[in-house]
């Protein structure tokens, strides 16, 4: 492999010095690694080596490894760690206004994932670590005081404050016994450009998206992002009672529906809009050293037919909610059986869950097995009421299993009947009859009614919208990413 040619020190970018850390107690930002996986991701081009050592020349470099022993064994594929901060020094006044990005960085972390990379490069597993997880550090020293600490309990994310990039690597291999390979630190500064350079990320939703703390608000169905409305939906953790549980859901759904969007357009076989790309990511990344060229010109090669159903994602099981520790506060206990599970699969590179193929049936707010119907027939085809009451019960719709005949004979149009106060139930059975009036009638009660008319053919498959069910959690790319 040949040399770079040396840049001259004009050429270089400036070094960047350690930052003070600074302690926060409720850190307000949202993980921003949802970018830094696409640089993995990217790497899928297989692009030239001179592109890719320019590249490689405007990361910013650290040592978390420095001085580590005693580490977990080395298992099979490849482990990133991304640790995710909240710079914003390359924001504008009116972006931070837009945008509701106030306030001074506190140089810490919110949001820590591994991302495991299998050894035959065919497949990418996430696991989102919360970042108020219970945790004990090893021993270390403290950055700020030079003082030598014993092993004491913590907030995962504070890990970063009292021993940087090592501290973090440290902490996160003595809970998961899982070796970390390398180490990706990423602040938001670069996130909105990287998402406008990508033309925009496309993520649906069934159920309005309101959150006053960023400004997010999203009606129901399908959005184009650019850069700052994407920066509110992955920060945002007021939407719903669950808080940093679900903007955790969210970021994966995000993340999954970025790498959709990184090859699937096209972006990954153009050379320079990969630089591009790739450029706009790494502005505000720091790596180790062991992160370079040949790294990416490795997975370049491995990677080519990366898709949205190569990845899946997860986050680690939690045992116990508002697990109270004394001089830390309410943390979240994990699942000691589960996430063993969960974490030996990464050392011995198999899936989370096993993959099924991406479902053809139309998302839904409401579970068909929560509505009930009852089914009439409004044609003079016999049978018809009994065709459709079949295929709304083989889709999971509770019905009577007992169709009655209208009153009128003369329906051409399917009709759904509903009570006003079960729209969005009745939304739901309409996206299963192709075509059908929706029609509220007060009164009528939670059992919705189904008048078929001539045009009824057959009962379109629909699914709820949560992608997370069961216990595992873990879901592919394709699963959750708008069809």
């Amino acid at each position: 492999m040949p040399t770079p040619p040396r840049q001259s020190p004009a050429a270089r970018p400036p070094q960047r010095r350690p930052r003070p850390p600074v302690r926060r107690k409720k850190p307000r930002w949202a993980m921003r690694a949802v970018t830094t996986l696409s640089v993995v991701v990217l790497a899928s081009a297989g692009i030239g080596h001179a592109v890719v050592t320019s590249i490689d020349a405007d990361i910013a470099r650290v040592d978390p490894f420095k001085d580590m022993k005693n580490r977990p064994r080395a298992g099979h594929g490849m482990n990133v760690l991304l640790v995710g901060t909240d710079g914003r020094d390359h924001i504008t006044a009116a972006e931070r206004r837009a945008y509701r990005l106030g306030g001074a960085p506190c140089h810490c972390t919110d949001t820590i994932m591994i991302v495991h990379i299998s050894e035959d490069r065919e497949r990418a597993s996430v696991v989102s670590l919360p970042r108020d997880s219970y945790a004990v550090t090893p021993e270390h020293t403290d950055r700020t005081t030079g003082e030598r600490h014993n092993g004491h309990p913590l907030k995962i994310n504070a890990a970063y404050a009292e021993g940087g990039p090592n501290l973090t690597v440290r902490t996160v291999e003595n809970m998961t016994h899982v070796k970390i390979d390398h180490y990706l630190e990423v602040d938001f500064t670069s996130f909105m450009k990287t998402v406008d350079v990508l033309g925009g990320v496309r993520i649906c939703t069934a159920e309005p998206l309101k959150d006053t703390y960023t400004g997010l608000d999203l009606p129901p169905g399908p959005h184009v992002l650019r850069g700052g409305p994407a920066l509110q939906y992955v920060r945002a953790r007021h939407v719903d009672g669950a808080s940093d549980l679900s903007r955790m859901q969210r970021q994966q759904l995000f993340l999954a529906a970025l790498i959709e969007r990184a090859t699937s357009s096209g972006i990954l076989l153009n050379p320079m809009k990969f630089r591009d790309v790739a450029r706009a990511v790494l502005g505000s990344v720091r790596a180790d050293k062991g992160f370079g060229t040949a790294e990416l010109l490795d997975l370049g090669r491995a990677m080519r037919n990366f898709s949205p159903s190569s990845s899946e994602f997860t986050t680690v099981p939690i045992g116990q909610m508002g697990y109270a520790v004394k001089g830390v506060g309410s943390t979240l206990k994990w699942d000691t059986a589960k996430a063993g599970r969960l974490f030996r699969s990464l050392r011995d590179d198999r899936p989370l869950s096993v993959h099924r193929p991406r479902s053809k049936a139309v998302r839904v707010e409401v579970p068909p097995q929560q509505i009930r119907v009852q089914v009439e027939n409004g044609t003079n085809t016999a049978g018809l009421g009994r065709r459709a009451d079949a295929g709304l019960a083989a889709t999971g719709f509770r019905t009577t299993r007992m169709p009655t005949t209208a009153a009128g004979r003369s329906v051409k149009r399917t009709v759904v009947v509903h009570d006003p106060r079960w729209d969005r139930s009745a939304k739901s059975l309409s996206a299963a009859l192709p075509g059908s009036e929706l029609r509220a009638v007060a009164g009528l009660g939670p059992t919705l009614k189904v008048i078929v008319g001539t045009d009824f053919r057959q009962v379109r498959k629909v699914r709820a919208q949560d992608p997370y069910p069961g216990e595992s959690g873990v879901v592919s790319g394709d699963q959750v990413v708008c069809s």
